[in-house]
């Protein structure tokens, strides 16, 4: 379809403009609101330009950066092209991108990490400020001026509500047939709050189109350009056996009933353990699955395709560049058996708790004790951010973290004596899966824990070790929770100063 036949409202023609033109709207110090989440659905050309005068003001010694909320990650058009130029001075809520990373790990920009479900809450606080500019990427605007959000829905509506200048992106690179498969629901600001009325994630519960006042809209540009989608790597055989394992725990909850028959709402992370997750469950005997989420990726879409899940909810896409060429030539397939919503209602910890989720997500360290780290390398440097997993771990029926037990070839333990950042802490760990198996966390005390993760999900190779400290806790005299304070974080140590937590 033409970019000409996306934007509807014959009165919001006179504003088409180029994306340099749109740029001049935004200031130096402005607080801006941007579109996407988890690389979908972003904006894709102002980015490119603001950058621009950023760089010219920077090069005249000029000061010019700007304050960034986002609902989660971008890309490379967006926080590359600014990280780059040094034009970001504080940003949140995710971030993936590299170079955006560097800059937050080398101090230039400050981070702010949160629990993506809380993002709306805590801009609605008044904590941060008011809002200057809002860019939102559109897939359409209808003859009406309501507006059809493109592949992510994110944070869009309460940055159209907030922001005093909106500047809107149309991407005809996104499907138009993407219309009708928002929900798009507010939460209320007053106390208390309205119950949220949904009781399955097939139950849709608000209307398919966002709103803005369109004397606030001050620019409109056409473009087409894709969503990141970066490539996953395939499943390998860590991740296959780490799937493997957790569809034999899932089947004996089944046949304890503490899963229904009818199953339970799935969330899942994203990358190639995630998608060997999904690859497994379509070769079990579950039928009719569901998925309460935030990001709908490959496996998903395989198994809504096949039928072996019925609904997914989410309020964004993660797909690779292949899946996301076929979503877009076959959408009809998908259009009844996907809703994307506002993250502050795929994140709602009411929502996820009343429908008793199953939480899979990934970690980049566990200790023996059952305390997850999932955004931080060596306890120092940011890795992306919580994102999602912390509203999912903290609510769900079950919490199931997943990690393969080894990480940069052997050299790290992914099962450590103590982590170097908590993000989860043991109390919302249900259970951990590694390459070589399982540990049903629930119930047990500290040292049950510890004596369980070592023998089930450690690598052999650190074993040894493990059982080492946990020995030298107890010696010490620490029967409740047998930590060795003096040797705690001594693996890292090692690491950052020979490159190996091995001795």
């Amino acid at each position: 379809m033409s970019q000409e036949k996306r934007i509807h409202h014959s009165g919001l023609q006179h504003k088409i403009c180029s994306a340099e033109d749109a740029a001049k709207w935004i200031k130096h110090g402005d607080l801006v609101g941007v579109s996407g989440f988890t690389g979908s659905g972003y904006p894709k050309a102002v980015p490119g330009a603001l950058a621009d005068r950023i760089k010219q003001a920077h090069s005249e010694g000029e000061e010019f950066q700007i304050k960034v909320l986002t609902g989660a990650s971008t890309g490379p058009q967006m926080d590359g092209v600014l990280a780059e130029v040094n034009g970001v001075s504080y940003r949140s809520s995710f971030n993936t991108d590299p170079k955006m990373r560097e800059r937050i790990n080398n101090g230039d920009t400050t981070y702010f990490d949160m629990h993506l479900g809380q993002v709306a809450s805590f801009y609605r606080s008044g904590a941060i400020g008011d809002m200057d500019v809002a860019i939102i990427e559109l897939s359409s605007i209808r003859a009406d001026g309501t507006l059809i959000a493109s592949s992510a829905v994110g944070n869009n509506q309460l940055w159209l509500n907030s922001a005093k200048k909106v500047i809107l992106e149309v991407n005809s690179w996104q499907p138009a047939e993407l219309e009708g498969m928002h929900d798009i629901w507010e939460v209320t600001t007053t106390y208390p709050q309205e119950i949220i009325p949904l009781r399955n994630p097939s139950d849709r519960i608000g209307v398919d189109y966002m709103t803005v006042d369109l004397d606030k809209v001050v620019a409109i540009v056409e473009t087409n350009s894709h969503d990141r989608n970066t490539p996953f790597s395939p499943p390998d055989d860590n991740a296959r056996m780490i799937a493997g394992h957790l569809m034999e725990f899932l089947k004996d909850e089944m046949k304890e009933g503490r899963i229904p028959q009818e199953f339970l709402p799935l969330q899942s992370g994203v990358g190639n353990v995630a998608n060997a997750v999904m690859e497994a469950l379509s070769k079990e005997d579950f039928e009719n699955l569901m998925a309460y989420t935030e990001v709908i990726q490959d496996g998903m879409l395989t198994m809504l395709e096949s039928g072996k899940m019925s609904v997914a909810s989410a309020t964004s896409f993660s797909l690779s560049p292949d899946k996301v060429q076929y979503f877009n030539n076959n959408i009809h397939k998908f259009r009844d058996k996907i809703i994307l919503r506002p993250q502050e209602i795929s994140n709602h910890p009411e929502i996820i708790r009343r429908l008793g989720c199953i939480a899979m997500n990934a970690a980049i360290e566990i200790d023996i004790f059952g305390n997850v780290n999932s955004t931080h390398i060596m306890g120092t440097r940011m890795m992306n951010g919580i994102g999602g997993s912390g509203d999912f771990a903290r609510n769900s029926k079950l919490t199931i973290f997943m990690t393969p037990s080894l990480a940069k070839n052997g050299a790290i333990s992914a099962i450590v004596p103590m982590v170097s950042r908590v993000d989860h802490a043991s109390m919302d760990v249900h259970a951990v899966v590694t390459e070589h198996g399982l540990a049903d966390l629930r119930g047990l005390s500290p040292k049950q824990r510890a004596e369980l993760l070592i023998e089930k999900c450690a690598h052999p190779n650190f074993r040894p070790l493990l059982r080492e400290y946990y020995n030298k806790g107890l010696d010490n005299g620490s029967m409740y929770t047998p930590h060795h304070l003096k040797e705690a974080l001594s693996w890292h140590e090692r690491f950052v100063d020979t490159g190996s937590m091995l001795p």
